[in-house]
């Protein structure tokens, strides 16, 4: 995905020079990337984190999903959810270790973050240490990165379980300096994407879910925080976004001027 030409003017090299520009501020400032499952948020991630060392800046690049809770836990937060699922919603990661983690290395201190397997458990994930790193930018990516509870802005509304979880983040994601958008032209493309890097997942030998386990979790993530409601209102917040087709290339977008 970055090596489309329209995506790498427009998104790609300007989210590499505000990065490079926090990073010489000396301010240990958190940028959140923002986009569905199988946007490429984790290509993008590693691409920037390569280009951002070649300029000096040294970036450390995680996913929410690193902070998922640990195995028993989560099967709490997330029992009797209708999408038979034991990851991805709201409400099954670590807000506190996130903002306790963010906190120490701001004051200072090195960062520490926690380490998720996705392969442990049959598939379903659980922790495995912790890793210790350095860094003058960090850059959080995750699917739900900036949603705000609509109850928020109308307490008299009826409140979902998901809206009602996504209160407990707020206070991580007041910590961001800036907020990044990958956005699908349609909704219907981040399950295409999802079974495409999974079936890339298999032929490599690494691990992978079965076709209805691998839906589930897509529609968990579509289901639970609709986009028109949750997704759609983080543009007006966003230091920049780009609209991607089908084949994850640049179509539309804003940045910073």
């Amino acid at each position: 995905m970055a090596t489309d030409p329209g995506l790498e003017q427009h998104f790609v090299a300007p989210l590499l020079a505000q990065l490079v520009a926090l990073g010489s501020s000396a301010q240990r400032a958190v940028v959140a990337l923002n986009g569905p499952v199988g946007a490429g948020k984790t290509t993008l991630g590693s691409l920037l984190q390569q280009r951002a060392t070649v300029q000096g800046l040294t970036l450390a690049v995680c996913s929410i999903d690193d902070f998922y809770l640990p195995w028993e836990q989560r099967l709490r937060a997330l029992a009797g959810n209708p999408f038979g699922v034991s990851r991805v919603l709201p409400g099954c990661h670590d807000t506190q270790l996130a903002q306790a983690c963010v906190d120490n290395w701001q004051r200072g201190g090195k960062l520490r973050l926690p380490r998720f397997d996705k392969a442990l458990r049959a598939g379903q994930g659980d922790r495995c240490g912790d890793r210790l790193m350095e860094a003058d930018v960090l850059l959080l990516e995750g699917w739900l990165l900036g949603c705000q509870p609509l109850a928020s802005q109308n307490p008299g509304s009826r409140r979902s379980r998901w809206d009602r979880a996504l209160e407990a983040y707020q206070p991580l994601w007041q910590r961001f300096d800036q907020l990044w958008l990958l956005r699908p032209q349609s909704w219907t493309m981040p399950r295409r994407w999802r079974f495409q890097a999974e079936a890339r997942q298999r032929r490599r030998g690494e691990g992978w879910l079965p076709a209805g386990e691998l839906d589930r979790i897509v529609r968990s993530s579509l289901e639970s925080l609709p986009p028109d409601l949750y997704q759609d209102p983080l543009i007006k917040l966003a230091t920049g976004y780009a609209t991607l087709d089908g084949r994850r290339r640049w179509l539309a977008g804003s940045g910073p001027s």
